[in-house]
């Protein structure tokens, strides 16, 4: 269609770009025997009527020549006009193919792995959990959302692409769950310890110390005392619902402690 269109856009040109030619034509076949009459009748009326007879017939004869010239200039500019402006018309935009949806769903599940394994690295830092406390919370209800979100996006996840239904309604629960993470994030930043009490942030603040130690100690004792003060606070904390440890932090936080021990 695009290309029929061009053709037709081509075709109108050309014809307008010789329509000029056409009306010069005119205006020499109309303008120059009325000027050779004219003048044949200025010069017979000089020689022979003299001034008065020459200003009658040029009172006569000027105006019609004067018309006849000016109309026939206005219509040959304004063919020009119009042509120039039809050589300049844009040729219509193509529509653009609507996406696939095997390639919507494949970014979608790209996004969403990416937001899982960030999601992971959180869960499984206990320095990370301290200094976001909200983020794994669950009373909290951006981390409330987020979680059920998640949720949603990962029972409707497959490994292959499922039909362009299913598709949609998963590329739909992942992009809610990488804006209810945003969200959740966002409101862990302005939380800090801030509904904590003044022993309670002292005693998280005491954890990220020993933990801060127990990852940059060259002494393997000092990393050993620690890591064991440090999991002894954290299980006090988590019991009194200070803060909500995960078990994939906790699990490596052992297994940190655990490789920090000399070998038998």
């Amino acid at each position: 269609m695009a290309y029929a269109e061009g053709r037709r856009l081509r075709r109108l040109s050309e014809r307008r770009r010789a329509r000029p030619v056409a009306t010069r034509a005119l205006l020499i076949v109309t303008f120059v025997p009325v000027a050779v009459v004219a003048t044949t009748i200025v010069v017979l009326a000089a020689l022979f009527g003299g001034f008065l007879l020459l200003s009658l017939v040029l009172s006569v004869v000027g105006p019609p020549v004067l018309i006849v010239g000016a109309a026939a200039f206005a219509v040959s500019r304004g063919r020009r006009r119009s042509a120039r402006s039809a050589g300049t018309a844009p040729l219509p935009a193509r529509p653009a193919a609507p996406p696939r949806p095997d390639l919507v769903w494949a970014r979608a599940r790209e996004r969403f792995h990416a937001l899982a394994r960030e999601y992971a690295a959180h869960e499984c830092d206990p320095m990370a959990v301290l200094h976001r406390p909200a983020l794994s919370d669950v009373r909290v209800p951006s981390t409330a959302r987020f979680v059920d979100a998640f949720a949603e996006a990962q029972a409707l996840e497959s490994d292959a692409f499922p039909g362009p239904q299913h598709a949609e309604s998963f590329v739909r629960a992942a992009d809610r769950a990488e804006r209810a993470w945003r969200a959740a994030r966002e409101a862990a930043d302005r939380i800090r310890l801030s509904g904590l009490s003044t022993d309670e942030r002292a005693s998280v603040e005491r954890v990220i110390k020993l933990l801060t130690v127990a990852r940059d100690s060259d002494s393997e004792s000092e990393r050993l005392s620690a890591y064991a003060r440090a999991r002894s606070e954290l299980q006090k904390l988590d019991a009194a619902g200070v803060v909500h440890l995960p078990r994939t932090a906790a699990a490596a936080l052992d297994t940190a402690a655990r490789g920090s021990l000399p070998a038998a």
